[in-house]
């Protein structure tokens, strides 16, 4: 496997004793992980009698973006192991696999100590349980590796440490920088496809590999005349993935439909909503807004093209917090009911690469994601903890948008990719 002249002298820093942990961030598809990988199974038959742990967002996320790097790499690394497991064995070595988002995580950790680890996407980690990991690492001659993409510059791990790095304050950390170019096994026709699908914020922080703030708007590359679709036009649908729903009580509850078309290309193709121009005075019960919906669902031409007239979503996919409305949905005979995938970071991060490659389309029926999007804004405030937030107003059809494209990724992203890779 050929590496460049930045990934061998990172790989070169994790063998040195005086270096502890060892950092590497930057761009999207620069070879942080596969170097990371490698350098880890270099390293583990010579590291010290302890505990091993591999951490990231979620044992799922460690799976898919390390173990079965690992297993790329070395076939024969990796002993039997599941997404549902707690520990793996790699090299003949215990390690423990921890997810970030499990309640249990940081207290297992305080439990450990632990002779080395490899963190996945760390950014993503709280702050407690980082510095939590920091202190278990006693064993003479442990060792930590990192990686992660870029986020804000107020965030805990570039202030607290990448810039303590780069002052000299920290002799036992190394910190290295990547960009796709220093990725060999790239072709200037992949790394110019993936440049495409990017703009503003995220072209910044996952091409150019800066730690930049999350500011103004959340979709700067809305543009009604090229992202908004005649419902008459619409292409004849393939498939019709799902229906997202974000449910309000006070607040509109917002339906948007997610259909493929037969070019190959995702459409917003149909919304329903309940808001203040037809909510009337009351509030709506859940049994009132479940009915409406399913009427709504089961009656109206949502596609313009005859064949597609028989044509429903597979799931319905909720905001998990609306309990009580899922509960009514059941009772009311729904089909396909899905809780929602709420990373909202990575929805966002979707929709926006959607709409800058021009594979994400917005029937004109859709006029709650179109008035909302021009104004959905990043949050100021969360910015200077280090965070990025949009600001809570004006998103119950985006943030329905956002349930639906996140949560069937796995099945219209190979149809997507095959679009992108014939344009």
């Amino acid at each position: 496997m050929a590496i460049s002249p930045k990934q061998r002298e990172a790989w070169k820093a994790l063998n040195q004793p005086t270096i502890r942990f060892l950092l590497l961030d930057g761009a999207i598809r620069s070879g942080k992980t596969v170097l990371a990988c490698l350098a880890w199974l270099q390293w583990l038959p010579t590291a010290p009698q302890g505990h091993l742990a591999i951490i990231g967002k979620t044992r799922t996320t460690v799976t898919r973006n390390v173990l079965d790097v690992i297993r790329m790499i070395h076939p024969l690394a990796i002993g039997k192991y599941t997404s549902k497991s707690d520990q793996v064995t790699i090299m003949g070595r215990t390690v423990q696999v921890i997810g970030a988002n499990d309640a249990q995580a940081e207290a297992k950790i305080r439990g450990l100590t632990l002779a080395g680890s490899m963190i996945d996407e760390a950014t993503l980690l709280p702050e407690p349980m980082f510095v939590q990991l920091l202190g278990r690492h006693s064993i003479t001659g442990a060792k930590m590796i990192a990686t992660t993409n870029p986020d804000s510059p107020s965030h805990y791990l570039r202030t607290k440490y990448i810039d303590r790095i780069e002052r000299g304050e920290l002799p036992d950390w190394a910190v290295f920088h990547f960009t796709m170019e220093d990725n060999p096994g790239l072709t200037e026709e992949y790394k110019a496809s993936v440049r495409r699908e990017f703009t503003g914020l995220w072209y910044r922080r996952f091409i150019q590999g800066e730690w930049v703030s999350a500011e103004g708007a959340v979709y700067d590359m809305w543009d009604p005349t090229t992202h908004v679709t005649p419902w008459e036009q619409l292409p004849r649908m393939v498939d019709c993935y799902a229906v997202g729903i974000d449910y309000g009580t006070q607040n509109p509850t917002a339906a948007l439909i997610l259909a493929m078309g037969e070019n190959g290309h995702l459409y917003l193709a149909d919304e329903f909503r309940i808001d203040a121009h037809n909510r009337g005075h009351g509030t709506w019960t859940d049994r009132e807004q479940s009915e409406a919906l399913l009427r709504w669902l089961k009656e109206k031409q949502h596609f313009p093209h005859p064949e597609n007239a028989d044509m429903h979503p597979r799931r319905l996919i909720v905001d998990p917090a609306a309990a009580s409305f899922k509960v009514q949905l059941q009772q009311d005979n729904a089909w396909g009911l899905t809780d929602a995938d709420n990373d909202v970071l990575y929805g966002i991060r979707l929709t926006a690469n959607g709409l800058a490659s021009h594979w994400l389309h917005v029937s004109d029926r859709c006029t709650g994601f179109i008035a909302e999007a021009p104004g959905y804004s990043w949050d100021p405030k969360a910015q200077l903890a280090g965070t990025d937030k949009p600001i809570k107003t004006a998103d119950h059809s985006l943030d329905a948008a956002r349930y639906a494209l996140t949560t069937t990724e796995r099945l219209w992203r190979p149809t997507i990719e095959r679009t992108l890779h014939t344009q």
